[in-house]
C-alpha cells in the first residue's frame, strides 16, 4: 500500500552503504536497502569485480542476474590491497553508515579492514559480514553454497516427496532467506540501536544459522516426537489430503492449502464429495485413501477449469503457476511487484508501505567503476589524481 497524498522522504534516504559483496545473497540485500532510499556504493575490485556481471545468460553486456539484484547503486573500483585504495575506503567509511561484506572470516582483518579498524574511523558503522557459516565455530572457514547450508541445517532433508530424495530449488533457501533477509534484518536492528547510541556493531550473518532459526515445524515434531517425520510425511509436506500439490489432466497442477476445516468442508462441496470431509487430516492408510480420490478427481480436468472452477471459491485451492504466467499475473501486477527498470522486467520492492515516494529505479552499473569519479570527487580528488590513481591502479 502506497500513500500518494502526502510526501515524504524515503524511509532509508540519507543512509549510505558501501558494499563489498559479489553473487546473490549480499548484492540482493543491498538492493533491497536502495530501494527504500539508501544510497548503496557497490565497491568492486579492480580485476573481475562482480563476476556476476557475466554470469549466465547475457541481457547485452552485463548478465540478466546482474541486472535484476544490482539496481539503483552507484560503481567504485578500488584495490583494496594497495595501501592507497585502503587509505580511500577508510575515508569513504568516515562517511558511511553501513559496510556489507562477503569474504570468508578474516579477510576483512588481513586486508587490515576489520571491524575495530572501521569503528576507529567511524564509531557508529554498522558492519555487516555475510558468511555460509558465520565468524566463528568449527565450520567458519569452509567454503560452502545453498545446498551445504541447508544440509547442515536440517531443512534440505525436509524437502521432497515421500519415499524419494531431497528436493533442490532454484529458489534459494539459505542464500536469500539466510543470507539476504538475515542481513537486511541485522542491518537495520544495528542501524536502529546506532541512531539511539551513537555506536555501530559487528552484524554476522550465517547463512546456515538463519536457516535453521526458521525450521519451525521440524523443530516442534522433534520437541513432541524426539525426531522428525520421513521426508514428504509431515502436516505440511504431503501427510494429509487437505493440504498438497494436486495434477490436472494437462500436466500442470493445482495448490490445496485447505488446513482448516471450514475450507476443507467447502472444498468437498465444491468437488460434490461430501464424502471426503472425514478424511481432512486423515494420515496412514486412511489419508492416502483420500488423497487417492482427490488425485483422480483433479487429473479430470485441466489446470485452466479448475481455476474457473475455484476462482470464486474460498477455500485455498489455487494454481500452480509458472514463473512467466506470475509476472503477469492480476494481483501480482496490482501490487506494483512487475516494473520495468530501462525496459528490463524486474521484480519491485518486497514491502509496501505507506509515503513511499515513486521514483524511477536506475539501472544496474552497466561497467565496474562507472561512477568511480563522482564518488571520489565527493572526497575532495580532483581530475589529476584520479589520472593518477588509475595509472597506479588504485581505482
Amino acid at each position: 500500500m502506497q500513500d500518494q497524498t502526502v510526501a515524504r522522504r524515503a524511509p532509508l534516504e540519507g543512509v549510505r552503504v558501501l558494499d563489498l559483496t559479489r553473487l546473490l545473497p549480499g548484492p540482493l540485500a543491498t538492493q533491497h536497502l536502495a530501494d527504500y532510499g539508501a544510497e548503496v556504493v557497490k565497491v568492486e575490485d579492480t580485476g573481475a569485480g562482480d563476476y556476476a556481471r557475466t554470469m549466465g545468460a547475457m541481457g547485452g553486456d552485463t548478465s540478466w542476474f546482474y541486472q535484476v539484484v544490482n539496481r539503483n547503486k552507484q560503481s567504485l573500483r578500488l584495490d583494496l590491497k594497495q595501501a592507497e585504495g585502503r587509505a580511500l575506503f577508510l575515508r569513504l567509511v568516515e562517511r558511511a553508515d553501513v559496510v556489507v561484506e562477503g569474504f570468508r572470516p578474516g579477510v576483512m582483518e588481513r586486508l587490515g579492514l576489520g571491524y575495530e579498524v572501521l569503528a576507529e574511523r567511524n564509531p557508529r558503522v554498522v558492519l555487516c559480514s555475510i558468511t555460509g557459516y558465520g565468524q566463528t565455530g568449527p565450520y567458519a572457514a569452509r567454503a560452502g553454497h545453498d545446498i551445504n547450508y541447508l544440509g547442515y541445517a536440517g531443512v534440505l532433508d525436509q524437502i521432497g516427496t515421500a519415499g524419494g530424495a531431497p528436493a533442490l530449488s532454484n529458489v534459494q533457501i539459505g542464500d536469500l532467506l539466510g543470507g539476504t533477509m538475515g542481513a537486511v534484518m541485522g542491518i537495520l536492528v544495528a542501524l536502529f540501536d546506532a541512531q539511539r547510541s551513537g555506536q555501530g556493531r559487528h552484524v554476522d550473518v550465517s547463512m546456515t544459522d538463519a536457516s535453521f532459526a526458521h525450521a519451525i515445524f521440524p523443530l516442534t515434531e522433534v520437541l513432541a516426537e524426539g525426531r522428525v517425520r520421513p521426508r514428504g510425511e509431515d502436516l505440511l509436506s504431503g501427510g494429509v489430503p487437505c493440504y498438497g500439490v494436486y495434477e490436472t489432466a494437462d500436466g500442470r497442477h493445482m495448490a490445496v492449502g485447505a488446513l482448516e476445516e471450514k475450507f476443507w468442508q467447502l472444498l468437498c462441496d465444491t468437488l460434490a464429495r461430501p464424502d471426503l470431509k472425514p478424511g481432512h487430516l486423515a494420515e496412514g492408510e486412511a489419508g492416502a485413501r483420500v488423497r487417492g480420490e482427490l488425485a483422480a478427481i483433479f487429473r479430470s480436468r485441466s489446470q485452466r477449469e479448475w481455476v474457473a472452477v475455484f476462482d470464486t471459491v474460498d477455500c485455498c485451492v489455487t494454481p500452480v503457476l509458472r514463473l512467466e504466467e506470475s509476472l503477469e499475473d492480476a494481483q501480482l501486477r496490482a501490487r506494483g511487484m512487475v516494473v520495468e527498470v530501462e525496459g528490463v522486467r524486474q521484480f519491485g520492492p518486497a514491502v509496501r508501505m505507506t509515503g513511499l515516494p515513486e521514483s524511477a529505479a536506475r539501472a544496474a552499473p552497466s561497467r565496474a567503476g562507472a561512477d568511480s569519479a563522482q564518488i571520489l570527487a565527493g572526497l575532495g580528488i580532483d581530475g589529476d589524481e584520479l589520472e593518477r590513481l588509475r595509472a597506479t591502479g588504485v581505482i
